[in-house]
């Protein structure tokens, strides 16, 4: 078992431990009187997280590079031959993604290219079932899934008008025609985008692979440049060990790569080097200096370039063979691979699950803890009537009355600034809506469709960014004035009533901002490369809008859901403090009343609380121990893990 797999597997043994603690702590809840909707809404939440929890790899590369037996070496070695299809020339025409979904059977599913001429990007295609091929995968044989891969290495001919009509020819280019044969027509690939639904071992585990067609493709396809690249975890940049790096190598580690977390570059096929003229010796220095001259010209330190021979480290995997293994350097690349990747990402999911799963126990400590306070108070105050007469027990009557009624006037005034927070609630989502989106959306491809120039181009989309910027920053002050409004409100019933509230759970639409800068940014890089306009670069322009669109859509739907989420929940910790306190009042007054008919009661009265106090603090224990080993396995190392090998 490689490095790589087995930290994945430690991974996932991971995040089912933490779904398992979370799962007992949910169902505790859940059979408890402290049960309530937006408690165990969250929870389920922080379930479906963990259960979505993917984690995606991007192979980039030129074709020829050798990415595919990559992707076999690393992923496919133990099926005994090549998955996905590996020869010289181009075996990748279409981006292609590896992933597994229960739900449907294991397939590829394939986009025409023709889907290219609308106005919709990969993205929105991905929902609409009927305009993808299925075609079944056998995984029971391997030659089976042989020939199914090799449908993404399909191809057809077309006229240059229709080419230039997807945004795949471009007149401008100086090798354009090199591109057409005697008959007038250009090759392209038959499919725009794939997807196989198999049920690898990783893939099951959350795993998805990217497998992208040649470099050129990423300025055509913008769901390379948009989606799948920025947002994969880890990006293998393949270069080729005899070649080094290309002009074009350069312009897509600069423009849709860079350096930077889970960002490595392998130099494949250094088995071209080995050479039975030169000493093994020889043959090390001068992949050293083939390293070294990558490492200067991407500006990276060398310890971040990996010279490997994935064919020989495939076949070295399938044979058997250690010392051709230990040659092809495919096991450094693993070992690179688990140990920036896996943990950096558990890193992400554990801080995000920390910080919800603290504000839902500290709220249901609260709440224990100021039952227990009461029984506490209650007990000590049905004490304190031993030997009084009724006078006493008729002024702690009275006392306790007023105490509701202020409380109960407090909860009237609470009426006001609910108002208030439907009010502010309803106002988000008037810059937030995806209405408004879709109508900026409108204007905006409207605006790029009167307009001839590059620079007419590049101002309505530059527009475009600037509105909805401010929307979302209209959006995020008035969740700023929400959260000041809740703050005021625990505050004070934290003083007046002595609930034990901290502050309300937090929320900000920042990163939704940030995300949107990201886009732009990417937008800027791509328009950037349009010096002369033809018809096919205005084409690519507007379907690059497309992608973008979708993606500001996609981002604008997950704000659209964590404020609506946030809004039913912000209020949930004062909402269950505020049920127990009036549930203890309630209990209060019944308790005294019955001593005040009949005095003989106090005592059974006491010894009932005395009672009570022992369940609270039975409950008490259970929920801390529920919470540390919810605690304990997010903090678990994936090192200490036992996984089967």
């Amino acid at each position: 078992m490689s490095n790589l797999v087995q930290k994945f597997q430690e991974y996932s043994e991971w995040r089912k431990g933490v779904a398992r603690a979370l799962e007992q702590y949910r169902g505790w809840i859940s059979g408890s009187d402290m049960a309530d909707a937006a408690t165990d809404q969250r929870l389920a939440r922080l379930q479906e997280r963990l259960v979505d929890d993917k984690l995606s790899i991007a192979f980039v590369a030129e074709f020829s590079r050798g990415k595919s037996e990559l992707i076999n070496a690393i992923f496919f070695a133990d099926y005994g031959q090549r998955i996905l299809p590996s020869s010289a020339g181009r075996t990748t025409m279409c981006p292609t993604e590896l992933l597994y979904d229960d739900t449907i059977p294991p397939c590829i599913r394939l986009l025409p290219i023709e889907t290219r001429a609308e106005a919709q990007s990969t993205s929105e295609y991905k929902g609409q079932n009927h305009v993808w091929k299925v075609l079944p995968l056998n995984i029971s044989s391997g030659d089976g899934m042989l020939e199914a891969f090799k449908q993404v290495s399909l191809t057809k001919k077309v006229s240059v008008e229709m080419a230039k009509q997807y945004g795949l020819f471009d007149e401008d280019d100086p090798d354009a025609a090199l591109e057409v044969d005697e008959n007038g027509l250009v090759e392209i690939s038959q499919w725009r985008h794939a997807i196989v639904n198999f049920p690898h071992p990783l893939l099951k585990e959350g795993l998805i692979i990217v497998d992208t067609p040649g470099l050129n493709a990423i300025g055509t396809e913008p769901e390379l440049t948009l989606n799948l690249i920025p947002n994969a975890h880890a990006v293998l940049f393949i270069l080729a060990a005899d070649t080094g790096v290309t002009k074009s190598d350069i312009d897509v580690w600069r423009n849709h790569i860079g350096s930077g977390m889970g960002r490595m570059v392998v130099l494949n096929k250094i088995d071209s080097m080995w050479d039975e003229l030169r000493t093994t010796e020889e043959t090390e220095q001068q992949i050293a200096r083939q390293v070294s001259t990558v490492a200067q010209t991407l500006a990276l330190e060398e310890k971040q370039i990996f010279p490997v021979s994935a064919q020989k480290g495939l076949v070295a995997k399938i044979n058997k063979d250690a010392p051709l293994l230990a040659r092809s350097r495919l096991p450094s690349l693993e070992y690179a691979l688990s140990k920036e990747l896996i943990p950096a990402k558990q890193d992400i999911i554990r801080s995000q699950l920390i910080a919800e799963i603290t504000e839902i126990t500290h709220a249901q400590q609260a709440v224990i803890t100021s039952r227990s306070r009461s029984v506490v108070e209650q007990m000590l105050e049905l004490k304190s009537l031993r030997g009084k007469n009724m006078n006493v027990i008729e002024h702690m009557m009275k006392r306790v009355d007023a105490e509701k009624k202020e409380f109960d006037a407090s909860l009237i005034r609470m009426q006001g600034t609910r108002a208030v927070f439907t009010k502010l609630s309803t106002e988000v989502f008037t810059s937030l809506g995806m209405d408004i989106l879709r109508e900026e959306i409108r204007k905006t491809r409207e605006a790029m469709e009167a307009s001839h120039l590059t620079t007419g181009l590049r101002d309505s989309i530059r527009q475009f960014f600037a509105q909805v910027r401010l929307n979302l920053i209209s959006s995020n002050k008035k969740t700023d004035e929400i959260s000041e409004m809740m703050a005021v409100m625990y505050r004070k019933f934290s003083t007046e009533h002595g609930l034990a509230l901290s502050a309300p759970m937090p929320f900000s639409l920042d990163k939704y901002i940030n995300e949107l800068d990201a886009i732009e940014v990417v937008c800027q890089k791509q328009f950037s490369y349009t010096k002369m306009m033809s018809k096919t670069r205005v084409k690519l322009i507007h379907k690059f809008f497309d992608s973008v669109a979708a993606r500001v859509k996609q981002n604008f739907l997950q704000a659209n859901k964590d404020v609506e989420a946030w809004q039913k929940v912000v209020m949930a910790p004062l909402e269950a403090q505020i049920r127990e306190h009036k549930s203890q009042l309630k209990n209060r007054m019944q308790s005294i009343q019955r001593i005040h008919v009949a005095t003989d009661s106090l005592e059974d009265k006491i010894t009932s609380f005395e009672t009570m106090q022992a369940e609270v603090d039975t409950q008490k224990k259970a929920l801390t121990d529920l919470e540390t080993e919810l605690k304990e396995a997010l903090a678990a190392n994936l090192s200490k893990l036992k996984v089967a090998a």
